[in-house]
C-alpha cells in the first residue's frame, strides 16, 4: 500500500458516493479493499460531502488522505460498474496502474444520449398528466412540451453548476409561468394535470429514499443531511409553483 494506491481507492469511493451509493457501502468498500492489500488497520469516515481515510500499512506506515465530494446524484449503471470493480480489486489486488486503467474505462463508458433524455422529459409529464386524470390530448401535449423545456433547464443548470435548490426553484417557477401563459392564451382550461405531471420530474423522491435508507442502517448524520436536502428541495419546488399563483390572484 502506498499513497498512489490509496488515492485510486479513494477515487472509487468518491465516484460511488457521487453515483448515489449508501455511505455504509462506501465505507465498507474502502475497508475491504485496504484489508485486501494487507493494511493492518483502517479508519474511514465518509459523508456525502467528505471522505477521510487513515490506514496503517503492513510496514506500520500511517497514510491519510481526504477527498471532498462536490456533488451527488443517481447513476445506477456507473455504481454497478464500480461495485464490480471493488469486488475485482478485493479478489485480485491488482497493481495501481491496472486499477487506474479500469477506472478510466468506467469513466469513458458511453453516456445516455441527450436526445433520449429529452424524450423522457417529454414523455414522463405527459404520461403522469394522463395518469392523474386528464382526458385531454391537448393537455397531455402541452405537458410534454413543457417537460421538454424543463429538461433543457435542468441540463443547463447541471452544466453551469447552479445550486441544486435554487435550480429546482427556477425550474418550477418557469414551469408555472408557462402554464399561466397557456391559460392566458385560452389554450387550456385546467392547469392542474399539467402542473402535477411536471412536478413528478422535479420532486426529490430518490433523494428522500436514500435519506431513509441511510437512517435505517444507522448513518444518522448522512441520513439527516439527505433528509434536510430533500425537504428543502420540496419547499423550493412548492414556492416556485406558488409564486405565479400568488401574483395573478389564483388564476392558476
Amino acid at each position: 500500500m502506498d499513497q498512489d494506491l490509496l488515492k485510486a481507492i479513494l477515487h472509487i469511493a468518491e465516484r460511488m458516493t457521487e453515483s448515489g451509493a449508501e455511505i455504509s457501502r462506501v465505507e465498507e468498500c474502502i475497508i475491504r479493499i485496504c484489508k485486501a492489500y494487507q493494511c493492518r488497520h483502517v479508519d474511514v469516515y465518509a459523508t456525502t460531502a467528505n471522505i477521510i481515510v487513515t490506514v496503517e500499512t503492513a510496514e506500520r506506515i500511517p497514510l491519510t488522505q481526504h477527498r471532498r465530494i462536490s456533488a451527488t446524484g443517481t447513476d445506477i449503471d456507473r455504481l454497478d460498474r464500480l461495485n464490480d470493480l471493488a469486488r475485482y480489486v478485493v479478489d485480485h489486488t491488482p497493481e495501481t496502474a491496472e486499477l487506474r486503467r479500469r477506472l478510466d474505462e468506467i469513466e469513458a463508458r458511453p453516456r445516455t444520449p441527450q436526445p433520449l433524455i429529452m424524450l423522457c422529459y417529454s414523455i414522463i409529464p405527459a404520461a403522469f398528466c394522463l395518469l392523474f386524470g386528464s382526458r385531454s390530448p391537448v393537455e397531455c401535449l402541452f405537458a410534454g412540451l413543457i417537460g421538454f423545456v424543463l429538461g433543457l433547464l435542468i441540463m443547463l443548470f447541471e452544466r453551469t453548476k447552479v445550486n441544486k435548490i435554487f435550480a429546482r426553484f427556477l425550474c418550477s417557477l418557469v414551469t408555472a409561468f408557462l402554464v399561466k401563459g397557456l391559460m392566458l392564451l385560452h389554450l387550456i382550461t385546467c392547469p392542474d394535470y399539467i402542473i402535477i405531471g411536471n412536478i413528478m420530474t422535479l420532486i426529490p423522491g430518490v433523494g428522500f429514499t436514500n435519506a431513509l435508507r441511510d437512517l435505517f442502517v444507522g448513518d444518522m448524520f448522512t441520513g439527516t443531511i439527505r433528509t434536510v436536502e430533500a425537504v428543502l428541495l420540496a419547499i423550493a419546488i412548492a414556492v416556485g409553483f406558488a409564486i405565479p399563483d400568488l401574483l395573478v390572484g389564483g388564476l392558476l
